[in-house]
C-alpha cells in the first residue's frame, strides 16, 4: 500500500520549498498548515488560496518540512507541510474569496474563551506571520526522522525539516492551500455568505 505521503516529483518539489524557508525566517514559515506532505497525497488541492487568523494557537507535536500541494491538472504549488498532533485555536476565522466576484465565505469558531480543538492538523502553508514560541525546538533536523507531530508526517532523507514538542503563535495570519484533521471540533461555528461591500476576508 502505498504510503500517503508519497506522491509523485515529490522530492524535487519538497527541496525547493525547504530551500524557501531558512533557519532564520522559522518565525515567519512555522504553522498552520498542512498539506502537500500528508494531504495532497489523498486529495487534489482546488487551486485557490484561503486565510486563516487567530487571536492564539497552542500546539502540542510540532512539526514542518517543505512539500508541494497539486492541483487536479497536475500543477504544483511550493509550501511548507505544517503538522500539530493536538491543537487549541482561539477565536478562528477562515475565510475564502469567490474568483472574480465580490464574495466571500466566511467561517468563525473557538471565541469566548472556548477554543477549536483539531487533532492530527495537517496544513500546506504559503505564507503565515505572528508572534511565536516553541518549547524545545530543533532546527534543520534531516525531515525523514521527524517525530511527535502527526502520525507519519515526516519529509525526506536529507531534506531540511524541524520539529518542537509545543508551539504557540499569538496574533496568527496564514495563507495556505489546505487543512487536513483528524478531528476537528469548531466551537460556536458560524458560517456567513457575504456579497458587495460586506464580502471581506479575515485579514
Amino acid at each position: 500500500m502505498q504510503d500517503r505521503f508519497d506522491s509523485p516529483g515529490r522530492t524535487r518539489w519538497r527541496r525547493f520549498a525547504a530551500m524557501m524557508m531558512p533557519a532564520a525566517a522559522v518565525a515567519g514559515a512555522i504553522l498552520f498548515g498542512m498539506t502537500n506532505g500528508a494531504i495532497a497525497a489523498s486529495f487534489a488541492v482546488s487551486g485557490q488560496t484561503f486565510k486563516t487568523s487567530a487571536s492564539e494557537l497552542r500546539g502540542k507535536g510540532f512539526v514542518q518540512f517543505g512539500g508541494a500541494a497539486q492541483e487536479i491538472d497536475g500543477t504544483k504549488h511550493p509550501v511548507a507541510v505544517t503538522g500539530i498532533r493536538d491543537a487549541q485555536i482561539f477565536d478562528l476565522c477562515q475565510s475564502v474569496k469567490a474568483p472574480g466576484a465580490p464574495v466571500v465565505l466566511t467561517i468563525t469558531a473557538g471565541g469566548d474563551g472556548r477554543p477549536a480543538t483539531a487533532s492530527d492538523l495537517l496544513i500546506d502553508v504559503e505564507s503565515l506571520e505572528g508572534d511565536t514560541t516553541f518549547g524545545n525546538i530543533n532546527i534543520g533536523q534531516d525531515a525523514s526522522t521527524l517525530k511527535g507531530g502527526p502520525d507519519g508526517a515526516k519529509g525526506d532523507p536529507k531534506a531540511f525539516g524541524q520539529q518542537a514538542d509545543s508551539v504557540t503563535i499569538r496574533n496568527l495570519r496564514q495563507v495556505a492551500r489546505s487543512t487536513h484533521a483528524g478531528t476537528f471540533n469548531l466551537t460556536g461555528l458560524r458560517l456567513k455568505v457575504n456579497a458587495g461591500a460586506a464580502a471581506k476576508e479575515c485579514f
